[in-house]
């Protein structure tokens, strides 16, 4: 590989473990609109930063992290998460539309700027995948009991709200550090579609997760090799990798 790559190939990595094991959890919890809400305004959020100048990563995680905030807050589910789709599409239209930035560099945002990313993105990654891959065998078993027995929290005064809440705010971060290098649409296909190909094919919880993980870090391969072969996009290439992996996951099914 090229050395000019190597850092934004390292940047991925992280990410397309994490994301699809969040991505499990979030279908589980029947939230996996979260993405795209969470996404669209980290997306707003970076380029808010970038029109006051702050860097990508620290715009769009604030933007994220306001909106979870606001769906613990609001307890809405995916209907909190439309809203914010809603919202963070209209303020990155705006935004692009009365700055300097113009819609080229809301584009990017939208699209991924992975070819781009330097020693901030870099470890912003790592930190986040460090912080989501150590909380995640804590969190998971209360978010799991939550879902299958809500009662028993109720029944035991248990302090559910802390675990959702942390919960909502891992996803936050790693949708935003995504989205400023993944790209949006890049994002959600990570979220999305290994987590539904592990929950049609996974004959466990614990297969689900290797299935899902393993599916991401897969595609990020492929698409990361045919992307710098082709001389195309990255963003695209890898949502049409996992396409290609839900579509045959179809065809085993059946």
């Amino acid at each position: 590989m090229d050395p000019l790559f190597l850092t934004p190939f390292l940047t991925g990595l992280p990410l397309v473990v994490l994301l699809p094991l969040l991505g499990t959890l979030l279908r589980l919890r029947e939230e996996w609109l979260a993405t795209l809400g969470l996404a669209h305004l980290a997306g707003a959020g970076g380029l808010a930063g970038m029109a006051v100048g702050l860097p990508v990563v620290q715009g769009a995680s604030l933007g994220a992290l306001l909106g979870a905030a606001f769906k613990s807050l609001s307890g809405g589910g995916n209907s909190v998460y439309a809203v914010m789709i809603l919202l963070g599409w209209t303020l990155t239209l705006l935004i692009a539309a009365n700055t300097a930035l113009g819609d080229a560099l809301a584009h990017a945002v939208v699209d991924g700027q992975l070819y781009f990313a330097g020693a901030r993105e870099l470890i912003a990654a790592i930190l986040v995948g460090s912080l989501g891959l150590a909380a995640l065998p804590w969190l998971t078993p209360r978010l799991m009991r939550a879902q299958l027995f809500p009662q028993h929290e109720i029944a035991n005064r248990l302090p559910a709200r802390r675990w959702h809440l942390g919960f909502d705010l891992l996803v936050a971060l790693a949708i935003a550090v995504g989205t400023a290098t993944l790209g949006l649409m890049a994002t959600f296909a990570l979220v999305f579609l290994p987590a539904w190909i592990a929950f049609r094919m996974a004959p466990d919880w614990r297969g689900g997760n290797w299935l899902s993980a393993g599916i991401g870090a897969a595609a990020y391969l492929a698409a990361f090799a045919l992307a710098l072969w082709l001389d195309q996009p990255f963003g695209p290439v890898l949502v049409a990798v996992l396409t290609l992996a839900f579509g045959s996951s179809l065809l085993i099914r059946r």
